[in-house]
């Protein structure tokens, strides 16, 4: 059997969904610094997932990218109502995406 290396952040029962499917694996417990970063990364892996997800996947995607979101959240201490505020101001001030506007080009 070879060897996969992942290098990544995984939700807390994968490694124990992986021994219980019989196989093996090797995990770590990381430190806050290098925690952050791989939840950055977690999040844009999450947001690629959503982007070449087929339909049927897309619920399931969106609850991953929630997930990451909660736990970044939770991370720097931000409670979901400044989240909101902030989403509310950043629509006054900039729009939103209703009108599906694509720019094409500026000077």
């Amino acid at each position: 059997m070879s060897r996969i290396i992942y290098n990544k952040l995984v939700r807390d029962r994968i490694p124990e969904i992986i021994q219980n499917s019989g196989k093996i694996c090797e995990n770590v417990e990381v430190e806050s610094a290098e925690f952050e970063y791989l939840l950055k990364a977690k999040l844009v892996e999450e947001a690629l997932e959503v982007q070449n997800a087929p339909i049927e996947q897309i619920i399931t995607e969106l609850a991953d990218i929630q997930e990451v979101l909660d736990t970044l959240k939770a991370f720097y201490g931000i409670n979901h109502e400044e989240v909101l505020v902030e989403q509310v101001k950043r629509k006054t001030e900039r729009g939103g995406f209703e009108k599906r506007i694509k720019l094409l080009w500026a000077e």
